[in-house]
């Protein structure tokens, strides 16, 4: 489920910036990459701005419902079912032994008389 679902994700991103760079920005004319005529064009009498809005506001929401799947999928995974299985976890951890005495560990002061 989780490998689908990543995968819905990654076409959903490379369509979502495919889709982002084909788009004009709001200077330039809407008609310019599909012909002059308004009434001949591909997308109807509108141009192409509305089309292509649409369909990016819909891959944006499809994007952003992959992401908070992703996110509880991934959640899920690693989440404890219930507070006495996270004891019994921290409980089988092994105790961490110190290598040394901590008296071994700090630096001696440098001898600052002079002989």
């Amino acid at each position: 489920m989780e490998q689908v679902a990543l995968l819905v994700h990654v076409i959903l991103a490379v369509a979502l910036i495919g889709l982002i760079l084909v788009q004009h920005g709001k200077g330039a004319e809407a008609g310019a990459s599909f012909g002059s005529g308004a009434s001949q064009t591909v997308f109807g009498s509108q141009g192409s701005g509305n089309f292509l809005t649409r369909v990016t506001a819909i891959l944006v929401t499809l994007f952003f419902a992959s992401c908070l799947l992703l996110g509880y999928l991934t959640a899920m995974r690693y989440k404890p079912t219930s507070i006495g299985d996270l004891v019994k976890s921290v409980e089988q951890q092994a105790p961490v032994e110190p290598k040394g005495s901590v008296e071994s560990d700090i630096p001696k002061p440098f001898n600052q008389t002079k002989d």
